[in-house]
């Protein structure tokens, strides 16, 4: 009986599928574990296609084609370009299994935005990889007397925030230990948490979880509040200061939150403006901080002032 391929070598293999021909044969020549820690897959018009491995980016020895990106473009959305156009001029192209395709090229700009990309010049597949199992024992902890407080996930950027979201949603979305499911809706403003792709998931965040793809988080949590009836709401990255006034609030609603920071610890978030005053309107009550070690990532949970 043949052996069964890890899940990780496989995921590589679906995300080097969207390649065109002539590149899939290259990417399939890496090793088994090169393919099993290999997180992006990137092509640029002239430039040799390269894989990034966590010691960086490795070059493989074909030439990419302007044409192969256009091809590249077509595969990603099953041949519809147009139906992907709302992304596209968002630079980037969800792609069925939960990846997706990041872009660069020359802007159409129409009425001061981008409209479209034209005469693409670079591209990125990002191999998304689900890791369930990494929120199971820090959920329940994240409940006092029954009631979820509002957490923030805080790492440096590629620390694992993202994968930590998704997982912690689809916990508290299914019940986590003893706490029972709760309704979480979902802002996955740059569609990488559930990695929508025509109205379906790609992603496991659970089976009572409501998602708005694509919508600004300071739009978006008005329309779930007004549309879901949600018991949390969840966003990644918070970024700008109506972010902070939308979460305020919903937690004013009597909404649990969750949503991740870039920063590496709580004392990181008073040295910056937005971060100290999200600690000043109180809103947040625990905060995760995700910390790596020798190739491992720990989690640890502190209570913020109030």
């Amino acid at each position: 009986m043949p052996l069964r391929k890890d899940v990780n070598i496989l995921r590589y293999e679906e995300a080097a599928a969207i390649l065109p021909s002539r590149l899939r044969k290259m990417a399939l020549t890496l090793t088994g574990e090169e393919k099993a820690v290999a997180e992006e897959l990137r092509l640029r018009a002239g430039r040799p296609l390269t894989v990034l491995l966590p010691a960086g980016e490795v070059s493989l020895e074909v030439r990419v084609e302007p044409e192969e990106l256009e091809t590249l473009c077509d595969i990603a959305t099953e041949f519809s370009r147009y139906a992907a156009a709302e992304t596209l001029r968002e630079g980037y192209l969800p792609v069925r299994g939960g990846f997706r395709v990041g872009l660069c090229g020359t802007a159409v700009m129409k009425e001061g935005r981008c409209n479209n990309l034209k005469n693409l010049s670079s591209a990125s597949i990002r191999i998304a990889r689900e890791r369930k199992g990494v929120g199971d024992k820090l959920a329940p902890a994240l409940f006092r007397d029954g009631v979820f407080q509002n957490t923030l996930i805080l790492s440096p950027p590629g620390g694992g925030k993202t994968t930590l979201l998704r997982d912690l949603i689809r916990n508290l979305s299914q019940g986590a230990g003893d706490q029972g499911p709760r309704r979480v809706s979902l802002i996955d403003e740059r569609g990488e948490v559930a990695v929508m792709h025509r109205g379906e998931p790609q992603m496991d965040v659970g089976p009572y979880t409501d998602v708005l793809d694509a919508c600004p988080k300071a739009l978006g949590i008005p329309i779930v509040l007004r549309a879901m009836n949600p018991q949390i709401i969840a966003v990644d990255e918070i970024t700008v200061r109506e972010d902070l006034t939308a979460m305020s609030m919903a937690a004013g609603c009597g909404v649990g939150l969750l949503a991740t920071i870039h920063a590496a610890g709580t004392a990181e978030l008073v040295q910056k403006p937005l971060y100290r005053q999200l600690l000043e309107y109180g809103v947040f009550r625990l905060a995760v901080r995700i910390v790596r070690s020798e190739g491992r990532r720990a989690y640890e949970l502190e209570e913020l002032p109030c």
